[in-house]
């Protein structure tokens, strides 16, 4: 695996729900000194409403002309316009079971303590339960999700991917994003 951060300064991170996007995502941002933006922040409003797509796609259009950003995930309205702009993706191709353990989890540990997701939004067994909650889109989501983080990195062309299987990639990954970014001073 090649470390293709270089000089991305507009950069998705990628994966399936529960493999860590938005904590890779903050942490980038720290060490590279470019803004993250939480995707659930944007386009989930209080009550878990979500917000239309047309306005989705305006938004992260007008987001995604700045010169520097990273995204914590990108949804399928508007995935291929992020990418597009992207001057590199971070994919977590993590097994279903590292994943789904991550998810299940962080939502146990949201149900017990209560913590504030996003604009108010809370996890809570109701919605848990339901046939729209994370665990069945994780289930819905992954076998596809996973596919095209595959296709994009096998591409001749195109945004760059650096595709991580495992966690322990990912933390190779950022030791190495580290090394580089103190070797330049960012």
């Amino acid at each position: 695996m090649t470390d293709r951060v270089g000089d991305a300064r507009r950069i998705l991170v990628y994966g399936v729900t529960g493999s860590g996007k938005s904590t890779l995502a903050r942490t980038l941002a720290d060490v590279l000194g470019i803004p993250a933006t939480s995707v659930d922040d944007i386009t989930w409003s209080p009550g878990w409403v979500p917000m239309p797509k047309d306005e989705q796609i305006a938004h992260f259009d007008h987001l995604t002309r700045g010169d520097a950003w990273i995204l914590d995930h990108a949804y399928v309205a508007w995935c291929d316009l992020v990418r597009e702009r992207a001057d590199l993706v971070v994919a977590l191709d993590y097994p279903r079971l590292t994943s789904l353990g991550r998810l299940l989890r962080r939502t146990a540990s949201r149900l017990i303590d209560r913590r504030e997701i996003c604009n108010g939004n809370r996890e809570s067994l109701r919605s848990l339960l339901s046939r729209e909650s994370i665990i069945a889109w994780h289930f819905g989501s992954f076998s596809r999700m996973r596919r095209q983080m595959q296709a994009w990195a096998a591409a001749p062309s195109g945004t760059p991917v650096v595709l991580l299987a495992r966690p322990r990639d990912a933390g190779a990954f950022l030791e190495r994003v580290l090394h580089d970014a103190a070797g330049t001073g960012r």
